[in-house]
């Protein structure tokens, strides 16, 4: 088997690549993907993502090790194996990133990723402008409960902020979705994958597992996958464009001889370019919620008997409209723990359920605790902490290690703590301190910094934003990728998904992991069209 471009992982940026690459007829283009069909009914039912966390036909349900920055504690981490990777088990909130982010890549020596360059590329692949992604302004269906966080916020001096995605991230308001018209959700496999396929130019082979790459000297020319137990060699004439996460695209490299040589050499894997950075400066957006049992309903209230289910489901089956239609995130927002800071170093989340009485191990989103209820949780914008990932072996099936390093630099804790004081002068505005029966949590006073910060560690996790990995950057002393996602040190080989991002984005990851698929994709037809 062989293709010019040979793109691994079926995700949100290879999704688009294969869209992207393959339009002008001029050019054939294959994707290997390790998961699946994304034709389930729970995964194209909105909320039904609570339904495949922790589905393992569509989760790689990774866990960390044990992070002293938790208290010890191990963190799940679901990815999707599936067609769509994560953005057909995410939450679906589209937000681009704060303007100001992109600015920074750029200003660390990666030419053509400031906004200017960026912003085209999101133009272009939203539904507004002519692209194929829906983002849906569904303000209107969320559940009058939500409203309360723009009223609060609103009395704290934050604005009101009708489109995140606008001019400015700050403020309080409510999320925009990737929801379709008929209230599917719209992953990329839908958007742009599927309208790929069927052009005689692309092919797709799933349930395949990508055990290394080959090169002809520094060149890589092959690669190895594992379908249905038996190994078969697919050939790149062009190049192999890596997509699979954050996760996957740096342990693919470590598993062909392309990372921190020290650890290579103790798994017996060998070296054919030491570079420490592959895997390293992880970066991830760490969140956590203060729960409240609430006087008045909430999406508790529908959700939490049979007979709420049954009628959500009939609803959401005749007409599309109802919880199930919908992501658990309706209201949130951006702000500012210090007033002197140049931008929102805070998001913002309100959810009108909480699942406090669940199982651990499940995520019930669907089966809510018997009482109304909602929280409100924050998660940091840019973290300073960084962390990194490696494989444990040469096995392309077995997990890898996840070392998050939660809160290893100080400020990223002190601010998460200013953080959750404002989320109590929230409860404690008018508008929700009315409604607000008692915080379920945390238990216990939990008043000083001090407190504050021991329950953050004791509860606080990823909101499932892993990036950085392979990191975007002139050299390689400091990076993985140069400004053209071409992998330091060889030739036909490029990573385009979110493991490049020098710094994590300001916000949820799907929208500008989207973005760099077709910025990605632009920049590989423009080195075609040179040759």
């Amino acid at each position: 088997m062989n293709a010019d471009y040979v793109i691994v992982g079926a995700g949100s940026a290879g999704c688009v690549l294969a869209d992207r690459l393959s339009a002008d007829g001029r050019s054939t283009v294959m994707v290997i993907e390790a998961g699946g069909s994304d034709r389930r009914f729970w995964i194209q039912v909105p909320l039904g993502y609570g339904r495949v966390f922790y589905d393992p036909k569509v989760n790689w349900m990774y866990r960390t090790e044990p992070d002293p920055g938790l208290g010890g504690r191990t963190d799940y981490w679901p990815r999707g194996k599936v067609l769509g990777g994560s953005s057909s088990i995410n939450a679906m909130v589209y937000i681009r990133g704060d303007r100001t982010d992109f600015d920074d890549w750029a200003g660390e020596g990666n030419p053509g990723w400031s906004w200017r360059d960026i912003e085209p590329h999101f133009l272009g692949i939203e539904k507004a402008s002519g692209g194929p992604l829906h983002i849906a302004d569904v303000s209107n269906r969320y559940h009058p409960v939500s409203r309360r966080l723009i009223e609060a916020g609103e009395s704290l001096q934050l604005p009101f902020n009708p489109d995140f995605n606008g001019e400015s991230q700050e403020g309080v308001g409510f999320y925009r979705l990737t929801i379709s018209p008929d209230s599917r959700r719209m992953s990329a496999a839908r958007a742009f994958l599927r309208p790929a396929l069927k052009r005689p130019n692309v092919r797709l082979v799933a349930g395949a597992h990508v055990e290394r790459l080959h090169f002809e000297g520094r060149r890589a020319r092959r690669l190895t996958v594992l379908i249905g137990g038996e190994r078969r060699m697919i050939e790149a004439r062009r190049e192999i464009i890596l997509a699979a996460g954050a996760i996957g695209s740096p342990m693919l490299l470590q598993r062909s001889g392309v990372g921190p040589g020290e650890l290579l050499s103790e798994l017996g894997i060998p070296v054919l370019h030491d570079n420490p950075n592959v895997g390293a400066n992880l970066q991830d957006h760490l969140g956590v919620s203060y729960y409240y049992r609430s006087r008045v309903p909430t999406l508790n209230s529908e959700l939490g008997s049979w007979w709420g289910r049954i009628f959500a489901g009939v609803r959401y089956l005749l007409t599309g409209g109802g919880p199930l239609g919908l992501s658990v995130n309706h209201a949130g927002g951006f702000f500012r723990t210090d007033p002197s800071m140049t931008r929102p170093n805070m998001q913002l989340y309100f959810q009108g359920l909480t699942t406090i009485e669940a199982k651990t191990g499940t995520r019930p989103l669907l089966y809510p605790d018997p009482y109304p209820a909602f929280n409100i949780g924050i998660s940091s914008c840019r973290p300073r902490s960084r962390g990194w990932v490696s494989i444990r072996s040469a096995n392309p099936l077995e997990p890898p290690r996840i070392e998050p390093n939660s809160f290893a630099e100080p400020e990223d804790l002190s601010e998460m703590v200013a953080g959750m004081k404002f989320v109590r002068r929230l409860a404690d505005t008018p508008t929700f301190s009315e409604i607000i029966e008692r915080r379920v949590r945390p238990e216990g006073p939990c008043e000083t910094d001090e407190e504050i910060a021991a329950d953050i560690r004791a509860r606080c996790g990823t909101v499932f934003h892993p990036s950085c990995t392979c990191r975007m950057s002139p050299n390689e002393v400091d990076g993985v990728v140069d400004p053209r996602l071409r992998v330091h040190g060889l030739e036909g080989l490029r990573v385009v998904d979110a493991s490049i991002f020098p710094n994590v984005p300001s916000g949820n990851l799907n929208a500008p992991t989207l973005a760099v698929g077709a910025k990605g994709a632009a920049m590989i037809l423009e080195d075609r069209d040179r040759v």
